[in-house]
């Protein structure tokens, strides 16, 4: 290859999955003129974080998976060089295509105990094994980011939690299921993403520790990670002044961070790419285009992610790099490439999902990290409580007929009621009235902290009174932090965490009360209210 061609390697655009065919013959076009190195698939253009403020609406469309089948066939046929297909998909390819494999989220993976880690090495399999099956070799997970910052706007459910030793270790078991079905794998958010405030997307977050306390905290999964020669780190895109000499710079951008930190301290001689560059964060610092993928380049990054200027930034790094530096680039990214088989025409979609596999999966997780928080007798108040006709079931934001009553009706049956969105409080309070004892199902609408997780103002009033009025076991479908806004949430009888709302997380919750089982699940981060 030419300098200018081996340069295209560095350059991962985005694609769409549900996007216009004039748009797919643009990226054909960069593939054929510029020897792009990948592509990094995205649902569609309103699913990008960074339209979040323009409230586009998000279309779904059931063949996406076998449109981006399709599409990787395509732009494959089109390269002189294979691509390296990359996906953001930390829980699975459902993060990005509807209707295929879903497995929990890092933060409920953990919440398993120590001694059941090798369950978090089956879903790094099985997601591996999904990818390949769609013609992607690369997957952009698991998170290193240590969750130690309840406001996190962005990171929070996508952590394994806040033990440093524990993300380390998790990450790591995840990076091996996927590196054992040939797929690769990348730590990020470097140099740790979990102590900040701002969505990353949309502002720059400023991380205000040294460089001591990074080392004994936040770096610590990185550098753990470096030790087992991790695939690929990938460079978040925050500001660390202490280690820019006061100066608020994305590490993306950072030389001192990927280059003297990164490179020469930590010792770390693997594939680094950027985090996304059309993010907020960084793209709109320069003008000119193609100055802001030099300026990653330069900062020691080998991929260029999310690239939206590869004309322009070729001849930028065609001027201004050394052919030194290209080359071992250049070696970086072959070397990924060889490693997962794809420049022998190994680049195919190969195998199917197996369902069956990851219905077991989410179960046997289940079993193992729902977490009591609070209650040693919950399973004798509600049988009381049945027995005397003083208990009722109440659901809030899914219907009666969730997998959780449908599983508890068969040895606790009682009445049962919803709340969903825009319901009457009134009516429901009446209707409450006589009954001593609840079981309330409490279906978190959303896993980020935005707007209460998106739980009405109504509802945790609520909860507020019937805490006070009776004896409530509570259990809560989602994110853990959601116990920190939910008012008097202490004078519950009984509080259990169940992370996820699948269905094997419900039927595997309400078995565990009926058959009065240990629950095994460790709370990842701490949870001041309770």
């Amino acid at each position: 290859m030419t300098l200018e061609q081996k340069i295209g390697q560095f350059f991962f655009p985005a694609v769409f999955i549900n996007d216009s065919e004039e748009n797919i013959q643009k990226t054909e076009r960069l593939i054929r003129e510029f020897n792009i190195g990948g592509l990094t698939f995205f649902h569609s253009r309103a699913s990008a974080a960074t339209n979040y403020e323009t409230k586009k609406k998000i279309i779904f469309n059931d063949d996406s998976y076998e449109r981006l089948k399709e599409l990787i066939v395509r732009y494959q046929k089109c390269a002189s060089t294979p691509l390296l297909m990359s996906i953001d998909a930390e829980w699975g390819l459902a993060m990005r295509v509807e209707k295929t494999p879903q497995y929990p989220y890092a933060i409920t993976l953990g919440a398993l105990p120590n001694d059941k880690k090798s369950l978090i090495y089956e879903v790094g399999k099985q997601i591996g094994l999904d990818l390949k099956s769609a013609g992607i070799h690369y997957n952009l997970a698991p998170l290193a980011d240590i969750n130690n910052n309840p406001n996190n706007p962005v990171i929070g459910y996508r952590s394994f939690g806040e033990n440093k030793e524990k993300v380390a270790d998790y990450a790591l078991e995840y990076l091996r299921g996927m590196s054992d079905v040939g797929v690769l794998g990348c730590l990020k958010h470097f140099p740790g993403h979990g102590n900040t405030n701002v969505d990353s997307h949309l502002g720059l977050p400023i991380l205000e520790e040294n460089l001591d306390q990074l080392l004994s905290n936040e770096l610590v999964p990185f550098i753990k990670g470096i030790e087992q020669n991790v695939d690929s780190i990938m460079i978040g895109h925050l500001a660390v002044p202490a280690l820019n000499d006061g100066q608020n710079i994305s590490a993306t951008l950072s030389k001192s961070i990927i280059e003297d930190l990164l490179r020469n301290q930590l010792g770390y001689e693997g594939l680094v790419i950027s985090d996304a560059l059309n993010m907020h964060s960084v793209s709109k610092l320069y003008d000119k285009k193609g100055q802001l993928e030099w300026e990653a380049f330069n900062a020691g990054n080998d991929v260029l992610c999310f690239a939206e200027n590869v004309a322009e930034g070729i001849q930028k790094i065609l001027k201004n790099a050394t052919p030194e530096r290209i080359e071992t680039s250049y070696i970086r990214i072959q070397k990924s490439k060889n490693k997962v088989g794809i420049l022998s025409d190994n680049h195919s979609p190969t195998g199917s999902f197996d369902i069956n596999k990851t219905i077991y999966l989410n179960r046997e997780i289940a079993k193992n990290c729902i977490t009591k928080i609070k209650g040693n007798k919950n399973n004798s108040i509600v049988f009381e409580a049945k027995k005397n006709n003083k208990l009722a079931k109440l659901s809030i934001y899914k219907n009666t007929d969730n997998a959780f009553f449908k599983t508890l009706s068969t040895k606790l049956s009682s009445p049962e009621y919803k709340l969903l969105f825009d319901d009457s409080i009134v009516d429901i309070e009446e209707k409450l009235v006589n009954y001593e004892t609840l079981i309330i199902a409490l279906f978190v609408p959303k896993a980020k902290p935005l707007e209460n997780f998106g739980i009405e103002d109504s509802v945790l009033k609520i909860l507020d009174r019937l805490f006070e009025s009776k004896k409530c076991v509570i259990y809560v479908f989602g994110n853990p932090y959601v116990l920190q806004i939910i008012p008097k949430i202490q004078l519950a009888a009984g509080i259990i965490q169940v992370y996820q709302d699948f269905i094997e997380f419900q039927e595997v919750a309400a078995n565990q009360l009926i058959e009065i089982s240990d629950l095994h699940g460790v709370l990842p981060v701490n949870i001041d209210a309770v």
